[in-house]
């Protein structure tokens, strides 16, 4: 028996909201692993009727996935109506490289300032060890190595604690590969990157010193070098012959 004043369609007017965020989620999930996979020419209108029926949301949400991924860069409005794929120079890739060296060191430099107790430390250590312990080079190993890696620079910024600088984090992480588990850092297939991983592993180690022991200036030191591993392993990854079907967002990059 319904309860005096609830209104009969209150449960789907809570459901309704609920739906719609799903809706809004796969759409951007779904169009940007379509945009790093080169589904789209960049520049070219993409059409949203198509896109809507193939991702099996309502356009509504396809539209919020639009902005949402405007807002990363992945994609840009139109001069008219509606949107088309971004295109990125090299020149892009490393400015955005650079610029996530400076914010994950000052990340780094405000952990180790703002560190209360060593056991704060604790996860970073933790993951540190997990990582340590990948000593294989296939693809599924290596794809759990670079999601721990993610977590360990997330901890970072954790220990930081400073929303503004995560939000710019975030931001730069969703730019094509820029992020700490960028897809590029494929160690079975870059010539370089063999010799990278203890470099990394270094820098971590040496990061969980800097912050235990206060040394903000050193964190911050540390944390940008550490950035620009990236931009070497991009480097290594241009001299892959196939670089433009290997990895994901290539195409969105204009190489000559």
């Amino acid at each position: 028996m319904r309860r005096a004043g609830t209104r009969p369609h209150a449960i789907d007017d809570v459901k309704a909201p609920r739906d719609s965020a799903s809706q809004v989620t796969r759409a951007t999930l779904g169009l940007r692993e379509m945009l790093l996979r080169g589904s789209f020419r960049p520049g070219q209108r993409i059409a949203e009727i198509s896109l809507s029926a193939k991702l099996g949301v309502s356009r509504t949400p396809l539209r919020l996935a639009f902005e949402k991924l405007e807002h990363e860069g992945l994609v840009k409005a139109l001069p008219h109506t509606g949107f088309a794929a971004s295109e990125f120079t090299i020149t892009d890739i490393w400015d955005a490289i650079e610029t996530r060296g400076i914010l994950e060191g000052a990340s780094a430099r405000l952990a180790a300032e703002r560190l209360k107790y060593p056991a704060q430390l604790d996860p970073l250590r933790k993951i540190n060890r997990a990582m340590q312990g990948i000593s294989t080079v296939d693809i599924e190993s290596f794809s759990r190595y670079l999601d721990l890696n993610e977590a360990f620079h997330v901890a970072i910024m954790d220990l930081a604690d400073n929303q503004m600088l995560r939000r710019a984090l975030e931001l730069v992480y969703k730019f094509p590969f820029t992020s700490p588990s960028s897809r590029v850092l494929l160690a079975d297939t870059l010539p370089g990157s063999k010799k990278i991983l203890p470099i990394a592993e270094e820098h971590h180690r040496a990061l969980i010193e800097a912050i235990e022991h206060r040394e903000g200036a050193r964190a911050e030191s540390l944390g940008r070098e550490h950035g620009r591993l990236t931009r070497r392993n991009l480097e290594g990854a241009l001299t892959d012959p196939n670089f433009l079907e290997t990895f994901p967002g290539a195409r969105l990059i204009k190489i000559r």
